[in-house]
């Protein structure tokens, strides 16, 4: 076993500090990797937190994680030592499920967190991307295309695969009108991609406050949801909107916004049931949906693309000392627009 040094969560309500534990030992298809940035996510805090109510501790959070190849096993063929790499969500996922289907794998059973859960064994805790190092199973490690900064890199492991796979999916392009809401960490990796992928976008925020950001972001329109004329100016517009926003919004005013077969797309996830009034879908033949994530397959074709097209996240990078107060700037929406720990500060 090899010893990690990390912050962690030990409860609750306490803050993430100092802690040391082991990763196991590499296998013939492991790939270590010496972790450089990882960003920080905010469904990492909702977990830290326990405020999904499924958490466990000790909890080594961070699930966008970038490096570089330390060791590689016996039989990896992907990689070598000093590849660009990255790690998602996930570290594993069920190889022998009748079902099992490469494109979707994230929504089959048997998927093994990349932290808070347990590893392929059943028994082992996963720990994530908090620490200095890692080891993951080749089929889930991601190459990171060269001309990419691995600190804006990182998060577009979860943030860049959250918005890239429900845009592919509802074939955004040209052509079609895409409303994103949410000008935040989720959403402005929506506008970037949306954009790169030749859609007309806009921009659904509670205020203009980050109106210049979303315009140079590549947003072709940007609008306050708290004007009252918003709604009624923009009523069946929208070929695809996605919900980047966790909080409590009226569900039926949005998916007025969408044409006839519109789909209004959940990424973001709200602490309550959402309610929507059956004549807000029969009439137009509108859709609510929900996505999460990518498969692996799907995370490298985005990141693929996000080389050809030079996209990766507006980040702030802090020390791990300072994690702690970037959770309660994350909570206020007080970054533009992620938070990427340089991990070389764990070690001073």
């Amino acid at each position: 076993m090899a010893i990690a040094r990390g912050y962690a969560a030990t409860d609750a309500s306490k803050p993430l500090a100092p802690f040391t534990f082991e990763r196991r030992e590499p296998r013939d298809d492991d790939v270590v990797i010496d972790i450089k940035y990882c960003g920080v996510c905010h469904s990492d805090i909702h977990q830290a937190r326990n405020e999904w109510g499924n958490s466990t501790f000790p909890m080594v959070p961070g699930h966008e994680i970038v490096g570089i190849v330390r060791a590689v096993g016996s039989k990896v063929t992907k990689f070598k030592i000093g590849d660009r790499v990255g790690v998602g969500c996930f570290v594993d996922s069920c190889t022998t499920c009748a079902t099992r289907d490469l494109d979707l794998e994230q929504y089959l059973p048997g998927l093994v967190v990349t932290y808070n859960g347990v590893e392929a064994d059943g028994k082992t805790p996963t720990q994530g991307g908090y620490s200095d190092h890692i080891v993951v199973k080749e089929g889930y490690v991601l190459s990171i295309p060269e001309n990419l900064p691995l600190d804006a890199a990182a998060p577009l492991l979860c943030a860049g695969i959250t918005l890239y796979s429900p845009l592919r999916h509802w074939k955004a392009g040209p052509g079609k009108k895409v409303a994103i809401v949410g000008m935040g960490g989720l959403g402005h990796m929506g506008v970037k991609l949306a954009h790169a992928m030749g859609a007309e976008v806009t921009v659904l925020s509670q205020t203009l406050s980050k109106k210049e950001d979303g315009l140079k972001l590549g947003a072709d329109h940007y609008y306050a949801t708290n004007d009252p004329a918003t709604f009624p100016a923009l009523a069946g517009s929208f070929d695809l909107i996605i919900c980047t926003v966790a909080a409590e919004i009226d569900w039926n005013a949005y998916l007025n916004l969408l044409k006839v077969d519109g789909n209004l797309v959940l990424v973001g996830i709200p602490e309550n049931p959402v309610p929507v009034h059956a004549f807000s879908l029969v009439p137009a033949r509108r859709s609510i949906s929900g996505s999460m994530i990518g498969s692996i397959k799907e995370t490298q074709e985005m990141l693929d693309f996000c080389g050809e097209h030079g996209i990766v996240s507006e980040i702030e990078t802090i020390e791990i000392e300072q994690i702690n107060e970037a959770y309660e700037r994350v909570v206020r929406s007080d970054v533009r627009y992620r938070f990427v720990i340089d991990m070389e500060s764990i070690k001073a």
